[in-house]
């Protein structure tokens, strides 16, 4: 019988599944579980190797008859708006992100749900409950925390918080190399704002004042309308067999 130190991550593959980008596609992916004294050195290795976390799972696409799904990271350093983005920065400057540990809030969850029925109502997350929820938001053995973006009020100058209602909300976990933004939704009722791409353009902001060089944005699929946006941010590297390949 072989035995496996308890910090020794297995890896599990899951049963194919109707893909959620491409049409007439299948996905599987390979997965592990970060937990124990080591899962941030093993968080931060898989995420340099094209993996994403979900609580306290990483995972990676195993398909076996595609490779659409492409992990993707913005660099930093080299990165400038177009002027596209340098309007949507202009529109929402009202607005200001407070770093927050991550610790699950009711507020957070009427957002949550508001954007799912308006956004992804035949989602694979539209069934979430209040626990799920705070499930994925607490259950982290990772370094993450929570960005909150309110309106800035007459002392935000001062405190560096917003005041008002929250308008959205970003789950982030902090890596030796970058940020990796685990998911996002925001105020439906906002769409005008862009506030998706809004916040991306913020963690570049604040990933290169932490002077950290990549932002990770997960997988970018070609020839899906839900991903292409991440495309948009250049330059960027991209995992391809032969390693990180940049892309301008």
């Amino acid at each position: 019988m072989t035995s496996h130190p308890r910090d020794t991550p297995q890896f599990y593959l899951t049963a194919p599944s109707t893909c959620p980008y491409l049409p007439g596609q299948e996905e599987r992916k390979v997965f592990t579980h970060l937990v124990g004294r080591r899962a941030r050195d093993l968080n931060e290795i898989l995420t340099q190797g094209g993996f994403r976390r979900s609580q306290t799972i990483a995972y990676r696409p195993a398909c076996e008859t595609c490779r659409a799904c492409v992990s993707v990271r913005v660099v930093v350093a080299d990165f400038a708006p177009g002027g596209s983005q340098r309007r949507i920065l202009s529109r929402d400057a009202d607005l200001v992100g407070t770093p927050e540990p991550n610790r699950p809030a009711s507020e957070q969850y009427a957002l949550f749900r508001r954007y799912l029925d308006a956004r992804h109502g035949d989602g694979g997350m539209v069934d979430m409950t209040v626990l799920d929820y705070a499930m994925m938001i607490e259950d982290s053995h990772v370094d993450t925390h929570l960005v909150a973006y309110r309106r800035r009020g007459p002392d935000t100058a001062i405190h560096g918080r917003g005041v008002g209602g929250l308008v959205a909300l970003c789950l982030t976990d902090v890596l030796s190399d970058g940020l990796s933004m685990v998911y996002s939704f925001y105020d439906p009722a906002e769409a005008h704002r862009s506030l998706g791409t809004y916040m991306i353009l913020d963690h570049i902001r604040r990933a290169r004042e932490m002077g950290l060089p990549y932002l990770y944005l997960g997988y970018w699929v070609e020839g899906s309308r839900k991903m292409d946006y991440k495309a948009r941010f250049l330059p960027q590297e991209r995992l391809m067999p032969q390693g990180w390949v940049r892309a301008e």
